[in-house]
């Protein structure tokens, strides 16, 4: 349709003409839209010359049908300019000319008519007026006039940018607000919700203004996708509909040439994430120029000029948070460290930080791929980011952006962008799973191992991407992927079981009579254990306020709990009991002989050996080995060095030994660390060793040198962790009482924890401690000052007072 025109000046030959082009079925997409813009422009061009206007009179295309993208039914938006000289009658009369055939014809029509100075006033009140005016493009009369209006507008426009952007923002925000985001609605408004059409027009407004850009690539195709999906739906309906309805998407589907409604709607949901990934990355840079803007005259002002550099705040090794952002650091190098995408993905969803472009696309283009099973590191990473909350979001979707999920969990891609067709659902597939794992992370101190609630709350659906039961087959996807991750046998096991029966408990407390033994015997038979049970139970809840308002209710929440309640007393009787002191190594037991003879501390740092295939996998960092007299003050004076030298403890082993020597008979503690650094290189076993000493004999105030370090660099804590949970485990031990501790961990933790411990006159005879992700579960098993148990309510003021401690 290069050389279609209208056969005649009137309405029935534009619309004949208007007809045979939107019934060929050849030519749709890009082309249709801009021959119709043509075809329009001839026909309202020559209405216009047909009544005579006066000099210094244009016709002018403003908005959707400026930029030239008319879709079927789409509004002419068109504007009378005039120079003013004219009186208002004539002006009036060539108006009635051009408008009223566009009535005739039954289209609709957003009409102005202004002058040049009419035209910018209007646009410096109403930002509607002024973002359709950035599309103007003439039609008809005097094309001078529209030039310089064009001229002015856009110079006005990037002039009144650090003004109006934030309001072009605000507006942008209200309206997603108001209609959501497309990338998940069933029935989607292709141009008003988030992601939509209307945000793609914002982002050629902000690059207009020169002031920031928004990231080009996938954004012209995500920008046709919307549209060809918009033409198909005006023609199907026959009317100016901009909401895909249920009922429609498999005729639009068809005309679309698409397989079907849900091929379709995964069309839009990913074009609308590159729409909405690239609002989200555009409107930070404008705030963080707008920002710089604001500050720098007053930082030269204070600095006597020169360019201020941007304060770079190491976050973890490689990863520095800057302007704002979690940044990869100068001495970064990706090509050789496989693990770095999940590290500093971990370090900016716990800081509650966005991930920057750059840094995503350079972990995107250049990181080295992780080895099969991941190191012990990586999946400590994963654990983090899942259980960052409401934070992880936003940077899962920058990974997701770039494609590194898929890299480093394939079977993410069937599930990616998949729509759900039950209306209980809030999300699409993955961002359920997503979500699922932020409501998890609430949940993490009601289990021992938050790390494999959190994974299972990541992989519960992934079988929704194959044929058949998604329970069935996610029971092996699961499988398979915790193995890739780096799980044990054992802990593959418990995921395959959760994602197998993640429906269980729902359906059984809803559908089944809890009073009759077999249903509860059959829960229990597929449950297996109680460390099981109450994974399942938390990832049941997680799940249903995951999947939308309608799927959990307090009813259904009791429900669930009585039968977990009674599952778990059905249990009880299997359940191992808390394990006891194990005897000491060979090598700590040198160390001990060796500190019982120097009456001081000996240390010994090794460095992890690389695991072999099959073996269970190693927490993260080296191994710290430690035994010294036994003496008061020994594990918050060791925990407060560690934390001084910025060592994170990700497990330790504390157990006092008693030894038959010739040196006499003495108790000994061995604590046995594994530790790594926060960024930077491990400190000597030395100098540890010197202020160990020192803070032991009283001449080193580690409480005041750990709050000036906090002081001096406070920690971004971005992340609103669930509350710190304190128990009394029940008949955990015959020879002392276990006091468990499930807490988000944070730098000095432990140190806190051993205070709390001394203060309350009891004595740590062993600990078990372990970090799983960025949660501390620990247990720590105490006597009082002759060796015996606590008596019970001395146990549980203990825990309430440790408790009360590390939330305060």
């Amino acid at each position: 349709m290069e050389n279609t025109r209208a056969e005649d000046s009137g309405p029935s030959g534009y619309a004949a003409a208007r007809l045979r082009l939107l019934t060929q079925e050849a030519q749709s997409g890009p082309p249709r839209r801009a021959a119709l813009s043509r075809l329009t422009d001839d026909w309202l061009a020559a209405l216009f010359t047909a009544a005579a206007p006066a000099r210094g009179a244009a016709l002018v295309a403003v908005g959707g049908y400026g930029r030239g993208e008319l879709s079927p039914r789409s509004d002419l938006d068109l504007l009378l300019l005039h120079d003013g000289s004219a009186d208002a009658g004539a002006v009036a009369a060539l108006a009635d000319r051009v408008w009223y055939p566009v009535w005739d014809l039954g289209l609709a029509l957003d009409h102005s008519v202004r002058t040049p100075a009419e035209a910018r006033r209007t646009a410096g009140e109403d930002l509607k007026v002024q973002l359709g005016l950035l599309d103007a493009r003439h039609i008809a009369g005097d094309l001078g006039m529209v030039t310089a209006l064009r001229t002015a507008v856009l110079a006005d426009w990037r002039n009144q940018a650090p003004g109006r952007l934030p309001e072009l923002d605000a507006l942008c925000r209200e309206r997603a607000e108001r209609q959501g985001e497309l990338q998940y609605l069933l029935e989607p408004d292709l141009k008003e919700a988030r992601g939509g059409l209307r945000d793609a027009t914002a982002l050629r407004a902000v690059a207009a203004s020169w002031l920031a850009d928004a990231p080009r690539e996938g954004l012209a195709e995500a920008r046709r996708t919307l549209l060809d999906t918009r033409d198909a739906l005006h023609l199907v309906t026959g009317r100016a509909t901009d909401r895909l309805a249920l009922q429609e998407q498999s005729q639009v589907a068809g005309a679309l040439g698409v397989l079907d409604p849900d091929a379709l709607l995964r069309q839009v949901y990913e074009a609308a994430r590159t729409i909405s990934y690239a609002g989200d990355v555009t409107w930070r840079e404008v705030n963080r120029v707008l920002r710089a803007r604001s500050v720098r005259p007053r930082l030269r002002a204070l600095l006597g000029g020169g360019k201020p550099q941007p304060e770079r705040t190491p976050l973890a090794e490689g990863v520095v948070e800057m302007d704002g952002e979690a940044v990869l650091a100068r001495t970064a190098r990706p090509e050789r460290d496989p693990v770095l995408p999940l590290r500093a993905a971990a370090a900016a969803a716990e800081n509650g930080l966005p991930l920057s472009l750059h840094a995503v696309r350079r972990l995107a283009a250049t990181a080295a791929p992780l080895p099969v099973p991941w190191p012990a590191e990586a999946r400590d990473a994963l654990v983090t980011l899942l259980g960052a909350g409401e934070s992880t979001v936003p940077v899962w979707e920058a990974l997701e952006a770039e494609g590194i999920v898929t890299r480093l969990l394939p079977d993410w891609e069937r599930v990616r962008c998949r729509p759900q067709r039950n209306p209980v659902h809030t999300w699409t597939v993955d961002r359920h799973l997503v979500e699922t794992a932020v409501r998890a992370s609430a949940l993490t101190r009601r289990v021992g191992r938050p790390d494999l609630l959190l994974v299972a709350a990541l992989l519960h659906d992934i079988g929704k991407g194959w044929p058949g039961d998604h329970s069935v087959a996610g029971e092996t996807i699961a499988r398979d992927v915790a193995v890739r991750i780096g799980f044990d046998r054992a802990d593959a096991a418990v995921l395959a079981t959760l994602v197998r029966h993640h429906l269980l408990l729902v359906e059984t407390a809803t559908r089944r009579d809890l009073d009759d033994p077999a249903t509860v015997a059959s829960v229990a038979a597929a449950v297996g254990s109680t460390s099981t049970l109450e994974l399942l139970h938390a990832l049941t809840e997680a799940d249903a306020l995951a999947t939308g308002p309608a799927a959990w209710s307090s009813w259904r929440g009791s429900l669930v709990a009585d039968l977990v309640k009674r599952v778990a007393g059905a249990l009880v009787g299997d359940a191992p009991a808390a394990p006891e002191p194990t005897t000491p190594g060979a090598e700590e037991e040198r160390l001990a002989v060796e500190a019982l003879r120097t009456r001081g501390p000996v240390l010994a740092l090794h460095a992890e050996s690389a695991p072999q295939p099959g073996d269970a996998p190693e927490p993260v960092g080296v191994e710290l080995l430690i035994a010294l007299p036994d003496q008061p003050g020994v594990l918050p004076a060791v925990a407060g060095v560690l934390a001084l030298h910025r060592l994170t403890v990700r497990s330790a082993d504390l157990r006092a030994i008693e030894l038959p020597t010739e040196l006499g008979p003495g108790t000994v503690l061995v604590l046995n660390w594994r530790v790594a650094a926060e960024y930077g290189s491990l400190p000597q076993a030395a100098r540890l060793r010197a202020d160990l000493v020192r803070v032991l004999d009283g001449s080193l105030d580690l409480r005041a040198r750990l709050a000036e370090r906090e002081a001096a660099y406070p920690r971004r804590r971005g992340v609103k962790a669930p509350p710190p949970r304190v128990t009394v485990a029940a008949a955990g031990s015959t020879l002392a009482t276990v006091i468990e501790v499930r807490a988000h961990d944070a730098p000095g933790l432990l140190h806190r924890i051993g205070r709390a411990l001394e203060t309350a006159a009891v004595r740590v005879r062993s600990a078990h401690v372990s970090t799983l992700g960025a949660n501390a579960v620990d247990a720590f098993y105490v006597t009082d000052a002759s060796g015996a148990p606590l008596a019970p309510e001395d146990a549980a003021e203990v825990a309430r007072a440790l408790e009360s401690g590390l939330r305060a």
